[in-house]
């Protein structure tokens, strides 16, 4: 075989384990390994792995992931969903579908101290869901909603998927959190207007809007400004370079858990929850990344990337529709792959292709930011579209009344707003670069 015929087979060596669900990490190192031996020797293979693990997990940006996941572990523990959800619900829950609003909404502010889809729409659900059945919402706007409503938690700053890439691509973490507010923000509010407008073509889904209560807004502000005061020190201070994305992350875990603390919602049971679970998820996405490694490493030796770079360039496809074609294979990727294991996995392999490419005259740092955040909104639709749509799988463990396929017809709105706001990030590349720009 020839080293392309290698790489190509290693790929779908690993599509297929993780078919029979074999660990990602896991179904990404065996192929890897097989193709690193096969294409250099045993001895080089043990070399590799002699110094692969420090490589990696000594590269001191990789601190920032632990650190934001520990922050979001104690916004959940802490209990900041309720108020958030409450204070949403007070501003637009006397519209006729407000309550749904109001659920994306405290999403889309939970993803701002979260940093993680599943915990976002977890977290947000817990609280919401009751709500929402307590007002007879059905059960298909409710799921849909929420599962739609908790990718906005990796796509507003802090975002674990967003380190990741900004890791891989080499890239700025804190002009890649700068570039994603806006989508972030234009991602909520085509999700408020999708639901704005299913409440009025299905009225049945939602009940009558009410009176607005002042008292109530007033009443619920009190108990999120602490929220609202993390979330500027901690992003104030990376924009104005007070510290860096590491120190601002450590910043803001510290500051979520003594918020906690003075709410007394943290107690030590739930303090040790959120270590355990900070640790069980950055070893897992720690082990994505050797496993992503090591077949990166095999699918360097085959030249399969440069291989196709070099076709990409020679193809005379014009370079936007090279850009659309890569987002539609991200979006059919992710049907079948989690949103790390996907980014991981072909960035090293995409990213040198589109750098190559001519794209609304773009500098390299410009065009690498914008096309990390045209992935990351691609990888979000990934999270709710069917077969996977691992937020719809979430959200229904937490309303196993409401059947999966009546979710699945619920997130239709959501994707088609996600489609418009695709569309316009491809189309305006000046949308996810603006505020990068302002910081130059």
């Amino acid at each position: 075989m020839t080293p392309t015929a290698i790489g190509v087979a290693l790929f779908f060596g690993m599509l297929a384990l993780m078919a029979l669900r074999v660990p990602i990490a896991v179904a990404m190192f065996v192929p890897g390994a097989v193709g690193y031996i096969a294409l250099a020797n045993d001895t080089a293979f043990l070399n590799y792995l002699k110094g692969t693990a420090w490589a990696r997990l000594s590269v001191y940006d990789l601190s920032v992931i632990p650190l934001f996941l520990l922050m979001g572990q104690f916004a959940t523990q802490g209990g900041l969903s309720r108020a958030l959800f409450r204070f949403a619900n007070a501003l637009v829950g006397h519209f006729r579908g407000g309550m749904a609003m109001a659920a994306v909404l405290a999403c889309a502010a939970f993803g701002s101290v979260s940093g993680s889809s599943v915990a976002t729409a977890a977290t947000v659900a817990q609280v919401a869901l009751p709500e929402m059945r307590r007002y007879h919402y059905s059960g298909r706007l409710s799921t849909a909603t929420l599962a739609a409503g908790g990718t906005l938690g990796i796509l507003i700053p802090p975002s674990v998927p967003l380190v990741v890439y900004a890791i891989l691509a080499e890239q700025n973490i804190a002009k890649l959190f700068a570039a994603a507010f806006v989508p972030g923000i234009i991602a909520a509010l085509g999700y408020i207007t999708a639901i704005a407008i299913y409440v009025r073509v299905r009225p049945g889904y939602a009940p009558e809007s009410k009176n607005p209560d002042p008292g109530e807004v007033l009443a619920s502000a009190k108990e999120v400004w602490p929220v609202v005061a993390i979330f500027l020190v901690v992003f104030g201070g990376m924009y104005g370079g007070v510290f860096t994305p590491t120190e601002g992350a450590a910043v803001g875990a510290a500051s979520t858990f003594l918020t906690s603390l003075v709410r007394r919602e943290l107690t030590l049971e739930k303090t040790k929850i959120a270590f355990f679970g900070t640790a069980a998820t950055t070893g897992m996405i720690f082990m994505i990344f050797l496993g992503a490694d090591m077949l990166n490493a095999a699918l360097a030796l085959s030249q399969m990337p440069a291989k196709l770079a070099d076709t990409v360039t020679h193809l005379g496809i014009p370079p936007l529709a090279v850009v659309a074609a890569v987002l539609v294979f991200y979006i059919l990727l992710g049907m079948v792959m989690d949103e790390l294991a996907m980014l991981m996995l072909t960035i090293p392999v995409l990213f040198p292709a589109v750098m190559s490419l001519d794209l609304w005259g773009l500098n390299p740092s410009e065009k690498a930011i914008w096309f990390g955040i045209l992935v990351l909104s691609v990888v979000e639709v990934g999270l709710i579209a069917p077969p996977v749509g691992l937020n719809v799988y979430v959200i229904n463990s937490l309303s196993k009344d409401v059947p999966m396929a009546e979710t699945y017809r619920g997130v239709v709105p959501f994707l088609m707003s996600d489609a418009v706001r695709l569309t316009l990030l491809l189309l305006f590349p000046i949308i996810s670069l603006w505020l990068v720009r302002m910081m130059n």
